[in-house]
This record gives structure tokens, C-alpha cells and sequence, in this order.
């Protein structure tokens, strides 16, 4: 197995190493991490994006109303607070990544790990990228649904039959088998029902709006203003982008993370990448083991795990800490 590679981004993959995934918005369950509440980096994180945030992330994450936590901005909240806290945690007991992956939102985690931005400004950055898309979503009827035993060859004549000139766009490559579909609620509900007719199943996410679509345009046009502000260093540990499945750099941060409101999560493909790199090892640090289960999926001979509560985190550091 190769131990180091140069990637296209200057910092090298160090595929000894395990590579952090970070979760993305609709793995938000009432509960999540609440027993992980006394490990002093998950108190750390809960503490500095409830400055960002003002509001009590404790309270948030460890309530029983679903509801308010599936709204965009605490949900986006939420989870990348404690995607965040666990992985600074196996980092403060000797569990260092190789690379890092997030999905959709958890893109915005990764920053944070590789060192392009600061764990606050990366709170800062999710704030505001969680309002433009609320208000984006709030102002459309728009919704995303994962289409199962799917491939883009097949889906994609559904999906342009489906439009009838409402936006319908294929938005996420989870895994072999599984496109997530997004755009105007009613074009998807046409989609479902002719993938259904076909004997096929998909399932609608827990998401407010049609994201990564061009319905997220206005979001797209007020986060590209915000990022002009923010200052982006050159990545310490490799970050996989979404948008194009390669190293991100510093210089091209802002374009992707504008461009990956309105465009496709390519996860599949940044996973198959991260192995022809020499990756053999990804855990995910956050909640519901989505992206572990993804990573199954696409290559069964791949060591995962998902680190999501007290018995995993310890279990974990047990097996892979220094």
C-alpha cells in the first residue's frame, strides 16, 4: 500500500492514516452526542459555536423536538458541532487523519480540519451559509428524494421526463445504486412515482429544500458576497472536494463552496479517488453512520467506522489511538 502521495492540492494523503469523513445535513436525530458531552474537546466545540451561534447547541442537539432541529440552520448547526468535537477529539488522543471528506455540509467541517480555516470561522461560515439556504428554501417548494438501484444512465430520462420545465436535477453520487434527486417538489414527486411504477424504491431526505440545485441560486449570490470576507490558508491535511472529487485549494475555496450550493456531491467518486491515493481506512465523526454505510456500499474491502457516541469513541480510540 502506498504510504504518501502528492495530490493535485500540495499536501500529501497519508494513506496509513484513517480518513475523516464529516456528516452531512439530514443524519440530525433529537439526542445525538449527548453522551459525549464531558469529553473536553466535544465541551469545547459545543461551547465556541454556541458564541457563533447564540443559542445553547447542548440544549439543541439534547431536546426531543425534531422539528426545530430538521430547520435548516439548526440542523446545519448541529451537526457540524459535533462532527467537529469528536474528530478534535480522536485528534487529542492520537487518531490524526490522512485526508478529509465531508459530505455536502460536512465539506464545511472538513475546512476546519485540514486548516484552512478556524474552528470559529467555520462556524461562522455555517451560520451564514445556513441562512441563505433557509431563506432559499423558504422562498421555493422545493424538496430531494435518493432514488435506490439507480445509475445515471437510467435515471437521467426519468428525471428530464419528470421536469416538465420545473428544475430536476440529479444532485448527489452517494454510492453505486443510490442518486439523490433535487429540485421543484412537484417534478420530484413525478420522478418517485414513475421510479416506483418501474418497481423501484426511493426515499425523500429530511431536508427543507431542494439543495444543490439550481433553486439554491440566490443562496449561491449571497454566500459568494459573505466568502469575500473570509481568508482561506492552504490545506495542512488534504481535503477532498465534493464538487470535483480532487484536493481543494486555497485559491479555489470560494468558487467550489459557491459553486457546490447549486451543484452535485460527487461523494462516490472522491471515495473511489481517496483509494486509487492508497486510502484503505475512513471513519466518519458525527451522527447516524450514513456516510460508513456509503463507503460499504462502494467498496466492501475498505476498513470503516462511524464514531458517533460515547461506546464508539471509546471503542475507537481504543483500537487506533497512540
Amino acid at each position: 500500500m502506498i504510504d504518501e502521495t502528492k495530490t493535485e492540492g500540495g499536501a500529501a494523503i497519508d494513506a496509513a492514516l484513517p480518513v475523516f469523513m464529516c456528516s452531512g445535513q439530514g443524519s440530525q436525530k433529537p439526542g445525538m452526542g449527548a453522551d459525549l458531552f464531558d469529553v473536553p474537546e466535544v465541551a469545547a466545540a459545543f461551547d465556541t459555536a454556541g458564541a457563533v451561534f447564540g443559542r445553547d447547541m447542548r440544549a439543541l442537539v439534547s431536546g426531543g423536538d425534531a422539528a426545530a432541529l430538521n430547520e435548516t440552520r439548526n440542523a446545519q448547526a448541529a451537526i457540524v458541532t459535533l462532527s467537529l468535537g469528536i474528530a478534535r477529539a480522536l485528534e487529542a488522543r492520537g487518531v490524526r487523519p490522512g485526508a478529509v471528506l465531508g459530505f455536502s455540509l460536512g465539506q464545511i467541517t472538513a475546512l476546519a480540519l485540514a486548516g484552512m480555516v478556524s474552528d470559529e470561522q467555520m462556524f461562522d461560515i455555517v451560520a451564514h451559509r445556513a441562512a441563505y439556504m433557509g431563506q432559499a428554501a423558504e422562498a421555493t417548494d422545493g424538496c430531494m428524494s435518493a432514488f435506490l438501484k439507480a445509475d445515471e444512465a437510467a435515471l437521467a430520462p426519468v428525471v428530464e421526463a419528470a421536469a416538465q420545465g420545473e428544475v430536476l436535477v440529479m444532485a448527489n453520487f452517494n454510492c453505486p445504486g443510490q442518486i439523490v434527486v433535487s429540485g421543484a417538489t412537484g417534478a420530484v414527486e413525478r420522478a418517485e412515482a414513475a421510479w416506483t411504477a418501474a418497481g423501484k424504491r426511493c426515499a425523500r431526505l429530511a431536508t427543507q429544500g431542494a439543495f444543490h440545485s439550481p433553486l439554491m441560486a440566490p443562496a449561491a449570490e449571497a454566500f459568494a458576497d459573505y466568502l469575500q470576507g473570509v481568508e482561506f490558508s492552504e490545506p495542512a491535511v488534504p481535503l477532498i472536494s465534493n464538487t470535483t472529487a480532487r484536493p481543494l485549494r486555497a485559491a479555489d475555496a470560494r468558487d467550489q463552496l459557491v459553486a457546490h450550493l447549486t451543484h452535485g456531491v460527487r461523494f462516490e467518486q472522491s471515495v473511489n479517488y481517496l483509494v486509487g491515493q492508497g486510502a484503505r481506512a475512513f471513519v466518519e465523526t458525527g451522527f447516524g453512520g450514513v456516510l460508513s454505510g456509503l463507503v460499504r456500499r462502494i467498496d466492501k474491502g475498505l476498513e470503516r467506522a462511524c464514531v458517533q457516541d460515547a461506546k464508539s469513541f471509546a471503542a475507537y480510540v481504543e483500537k487506533e489511538g497512540n
